[in-house]
């Protein structure tokens, strides 16, 4: 039997990878690498660990990798067929799942759980049985396989089915949702997503309010935990390569273009920016963002030519009718900002949707503000990247429904996020601490930020695992 086992002894599970394909029109193919927590974990433990990462196809390019026999060293690349893909991906975890943990829904018209979500789900049990059965082929006599988020929550489950010597651990990303809220889904889809993460035999979540909510879950719907352990792993910004690549050219440069879109105010001093970098993700809350900035603008008129809001929000799940139609009311909201606002020097709102990192940074750094409300969110790691970056220190406006809220809240002007004069008035606040006291508290925030960066993350998880 043990000479059936594979040779891993570090396994990651992801729905995306450390890297992804593209076909160029010569039908070559050209690798990109990714960043990220994992990542950099993966890459602490040393080469000679025996880790391999298995992740998902997601486009035509990594479909043709796969076909081809492409792949990089201690990556498993798995061809799910396409439309089982979207189905688990689009159809349940970014439509359901997500949904339930960030409370979106418009529940006098949604959630409706027919024929057609049971036919996804199908689907979404399809791929991660897909994962389970290339963890348990991989995964040497007695690894350990850490699985990631809410796009195998099954995968606990059946790999201990199929391999019960393996030490298997969960993580969650996103927010856990409350009882109440957990059993929207079918009581037999909630049993069956609770009892896939019981598999495992230690659970990580980002903050302990997460934690406790799907420890209620479980007591409410399958009778506790079992055995499975839980553990609590605040995920840190990785300070020193965001101190190092936002001093790059690049982003030098955007910092110059950065500075002419902001101008100068009235008399030749600097303007204040208040910065947000986002997906425009239903989740973070930008259109109420801009709708305080715009609260402040009309009850606050001091700050008029005197402030800009500098508004990074890049697309996210455009497949999706409902992100793209987000998206277009965030440009509508800042347009209008603009229109009522707006003079022939200046521009109240700087509002960019094409993803560019390095801006990002440069942005980071011109910070006086950090504006991060989002409605529900498990962490939010620009709420922790800003004061790494900002060159004169930066107030942070948080919202306390994002996890970060719980390292950072002390240091931080906290805002209900729902509440848009609320909001303008904490912008006012933070527009108007004494630059010592910013200093000060950038300061302390950026520690606390930076206290468990990604690759110790990662092998904390690793070690309490083991045991």
């Amino acid at each position: 039997m043990a000479s059936s086992f594979g040779a891993a002894q570090v396994l990651v599970a992801s729905n995306r990878g450390p890297v992804s394909y593209e076909v160029r029109e010569d039908g070559s193919l050209h690798a990109k690498r990714g960043g990220g927590g994992l990542v950099s974990g993966l890459s602490a433990i040393g080469p000679d660990a025996g880790a391999l990462w298995v992740c998902s196809a997601l486009g035509d390019g990594d479909r043709e990798a796969v076909r081809r026999g492409v792949g990089e060293d201690g990556v498993r690349m798995l061809d799910v067929p396409a439309d089982v893909h979207a189905d688990a991906y689009n159809g349940i975890a970014n439509s359901v799942l997500w949904f339930v943990h960030h409370m979106l829904y418009q529940t006098p018209l949604e959630p409706v759980f027919d024929a057609e979500f049971r036919r996804q789900w199908a689907s979404y049990e399809a791929y991660n049985r897909a994962f389970a059965e290339a963890l348990a082929e991989e995964a040497a006599e007695g690894a350990v396989a850490i699985v990631q988020d809410y796009h195998l929550t099954l995968v606990p489950g059946m790999l201990r089915e199929l391999r019960p010597d393996l030490r298997i651990g969960h993580f969650s990303h996103t927010p856990w949702a409350p009882v109440d809220y957990f059993r929207l889904l079918p009581d037999d889809i909630a049993e069956r997503v609770l009892r896939g993460m019981l598999g495992a035999d230690r659970l990580g979540f980002l903050t302990r309010r997460w934690a406790d909510a799907f420890t209620a879950c479980c007591d409410a719907v399958v009778g506790g935990l079992g055995g499975t352990e839980i553990g609590v792993h605040g995920l840190g910004a990785d300070g020193d390569f965001l101190r190092a690549r936002s001093h790059e050219a690049d982003v030098e440069e955007r910092m110059a273009d950065l500075r002419e879109e902001i101008g100068t105010a009235p008399d030749g001093g600097a303007r204040r920016t208040v910065v947000r970098v986002d997906r425009t993700e239903l989740s973070k809350n930008i259109v109420r963002g801009l709708l305080a900035y715009r609260e402040l603008l009309a009850g606050r008129p001091e700050w008029r030519e005197r402030v800009v809001h500098v508004a990074f929000a890049y697309p996210s799940r455009q497949d999706l009718a409902v992100y793209r139609d987000y998206t277009d009311e965030v440009r509508r909201v800042a347009e209008a900002v603009n229109e009522e606002f707006g003079t022939p020097g200046w521009t109240p709102v700087v509002l960019n949707l094409k993803d560019d990192f390095a801006r990002s940074l440069a942005a980071y750094r011109l910070a006086d503000v950090a504006l991060v409300n989002p409605v529900r969110d498990g962490m939010n790691l620009v709420a922790k990247e800003v004061p790494v970056v900002s060159e004169t220190g930066c107030a942070l406006v948080l919202s306390r429904e994002a996890g970060a809220y719980e390292e950072l809240g002390e240091d931080a002007v906290v805002v209900n996020p729902y509440d848009v004069v609320g909001t303008a008035d904490a912008l006012h606040e933070a527009l108007s601490l004494p630059a010592g006291e910013r200093a000060e508290r950038s300061k302390r925030l950026a520690a606390a930020g930076t206290a468990l960066p990604p690759a110790r993350w990662f092998l904390e998880q690793l070690d309490a695992l083991r045991g």
